[in-house]
């Protein structure tokens, strides 16, 4: 059989380089980016139910830790038109303290429910907060291949972090003062009305121009605090990748230019902070005008109500303490403002995660369960196309017997991770239908098809762990006895014995405290332990020396033993021990066959073949 013209386009076959995918349509009465704070706001609430319990004793506790503050001026108003200034022209003592009394009383009740108050609050927003975590952080793992590489995984950490730590600062001091504050506003209004009810007038006339200017700052701080939001996720995912790049940057001496790029991105995070903080501070300058404004109207209208005989002393010295508790609600607005819009943009970046819809969905309880045992694989008519890219794998038709051994060979860019990326369902075709036992892959329960189906990468990762943790991985249930079993059957108790802690060695973050080779010893005995019915492996034994992977092959011949297993070849001894060959090229199986079959005659494996001996030599 003879190869296609070669019309593809190539790409690194090891990572399918994809050209990032376009975004979901967005979901009927889901968030999208224009909603206003509001529907922003509502939306993130009934994401996280929890914020909202218990919220209407709550309330009564503000509300009586709100009233509470208008007790000195009330205080004040009394004793100096009824204590001081009593009826008989002489102070009257007994009256003074008897209030004085009853306002400490009042003030510790006020202090106890302020205090319930805020544990409350605080106790709501955690709970909130922690649904939200776990919510985002779910879904982010419910994502495709796909739509994770379109974004950088620290940007995307940065959504279940750093965003949510956001809406926590605000949850826990903005919300809170938020709700105080608005008490605080509408007792000391009702109350000024009742001392006066012109000087009310003049003290919302004041502020009504700032409030209508403050909702007008709004939408330019939604859009400036976003940006912050997204920069900030930037930076986190250029620092996260020179962090884990280290050894990288170090080897080829761009310590500098790396430094730059840092740079470049905390000073882009610094420019869109600053430029947040500017436009929320403009309203402080603003409000302190306008404050002192009213007060000096409040001080002038008073006095001239005084003279006419409509206001007493105390009324008006009760009201000047009442525009103190009016003013600073107003005040804090600036502060309230910014963390709220800060909130609000962290809320909009991770609802834009939860509303991504999964392309790769769990069929969940609707979904097929798959007999153990071996398992046969068939692509039926089976094509792919990254979005916005060329065809990678084109009307595949090809069956896999149960307990056969396959290997997958081709030239860089022709098609072979993409074919196991479909057979591991992290990706769906396009056209045409996987079957495994007969079943449509789109229909198999998650739960089922990863307890069937195992897939070894190339680098297998391991956790900042043990040895003995990181295999019992997918059965944690196994004890170091199974464990040393599993060891053992695949021939590398001579490795496990010379390791110097043997199953508590630290394997170190990612699996550094390893070599290459012993992380994919590992990744080899965590699949034997899985006991897996279909065994998919990316080229186990790629970059090792000659020792290493004498112990992996063994290790590898005892592990699919019995089971269905496909492995992409980098190396052709690979396919020389398979029971069949798939040769792919240009996103085409052009060949199939025995490897001493495939050798024999003209074609591309016998090219492939040729040059792999030579440069073997």
């Amino acid at each position: 059989m003879t190869a296609p013209a070669d019309t593809r386009t190539r790409r690194d076959d090891t990572t399918d380089h994809a050209p990032a995918p376009e975004a979901p349509p967005a979901r009927p009465g889901l968030w999208r980016s224009t909603d206003s704070a509001l529907s922003t706001l509502r939306r993130g609430i009934q994401l996280s139910p929890e914020f909202t319990h218990g919220i209407g004793l709550t309330l009564v506790l503000a509300v009586i830790a709100t009233a509470g503050k208008v007790v000195v001026p009330m205080a004040v108003q009394q004793i100096v038109d009824n204590g001081i200034g009593a009826a008989t022209g002489e102070p009257d003592p007994d009256f003074v303290f008897g209030a004085v009394a009853l306002c400490s009383v009042l003030i510790v009740v006020t202090g106890v429910c302020s205090f319930l108050m805020n544990v409350r609050l605080y106790r709501a927003s955690e709970s909130g907060l922690a649904t939200l975590r776990r919510k985002a952080f779910r879904h982010v793992h419910d994502l495709s291949v796909l739509t994770q590489n379109s974004e950088r995984k620290g940007a995307l950490v940065s959504r279940v972090t750093a965003d949510v730590d956001q809406i926590s600062t605000f949850m826990q001091w903005g919300g809170l003062l938020l709700i105080v504050s608005s008490g605080q506003l509408l007792v000391a209004t009702v109350l000024m009305a009742v001392y006066s009810w012109q000087l009310t007038i003049v003290m919302w006339l004041c502020f009504i121009p700032l409030l209508f200017g403050v909702r007008w700052l709004q939408r330019l701080l939604s859009r400036a605090y976003l940006k912050v939001r997204e920069r900030t996720g930037d930076m986190l995912g250029v620092i996260g990748e020179t962090v884990l790049g280290a050894a990288v940057i170090r080897a080829h001496a761009t310590e500098e230019r790396t430094a730059h790029r840092v740079d470049t991105t905390v000073v882009a995070t610094r420019g869109a902070q600053v430029k947040a903080q500017r436009l929320s501070m403009a309203v402080s300058p603003v409000a302190e005008l306008v404050a002192a404004t009213a007060n000096a109207a409040v001080v002038v209208v008073g006095v001239l109500l005084g003279i006419g005989g409509h206001l007493t002393p105390g009324e008006l010295l009760a009201f000047l303490f009442l525009v103190t508790l009016f003013v600073g609600p107003m005040m804090m607005a600036t502060e309230i403002f910014n963390e709220a819009q800060n909130a609000i943009a962290g809320w909009r970046r991770v609802l834009g995660v939860l509303d991504t819809v999964p392309d790769i969905a769990d069929p969940g309880a609707n979904g097929r369960e798959l007999p153990a045992g071996p398992v046969s694989v068939r692509f039926d008519g089976v094509s792919y196309a990254y979005p916005d890219g060329p065809t990678v794998l084109s009307d595949i038709n090809q069956e896999i017997r149960p307990g056969t051994r396959v290997a997958v060979v081709g030239e860089t860019g022709s098609g072979k991770t993409t074919f196991v990326k479909l057979l591991t369902r992290l990706m769906d075709p396009v056209e045409g239908t996987v079957y495994i036992d007969g079943v449509d892959l789109r229909t198999v329960a998650f739960s089922s098809l990863r307890r069937r189906m195992v897939m070894v990468p190339q680098e297998g990762f391991l956790f900042d762990s043990s040895l003995a943790e990181n295999i019992r991985f997918a059965r944690p249930e196994a004890d170091d006895a199974a464990l040393v079993d599993a060891i053992t059957e695949l021939g590398l108790a001579d490795w496990l014995a010379g390791l110097p802690h043997g199953l508590d060695t630290p394997v170190g973050q990612r699996g550094e405290s390893l070599s290459a080779g012993e992380r994919q010893l590992v990744a080899l005995v965590r699949a034997y332990v899985a006991d897996p019915d279909l065994l998919v492996l990316d080229e186990a034994t790629s970059a090792v020396d000659p020792a290493t992977e004498v112990r992996i092959q063994r290790a590898l011949d005892q592990l699919t033993h019995g089971r269905t297993s496909v492995a992409i070849a980098h190396r052709l001894s690979t396919a020389e021990a398979a029971d069949d060959v798939l040769v792919f090229d240009a996103g085409r199986v052009v060949q199939r066959g025995r490897h001493s079959d495939l050798v024999a005659q003209p074609g591309v494996y016998a090219d492939l073949h040729a040059s792999w001996v030579h440069s073997s030599a």
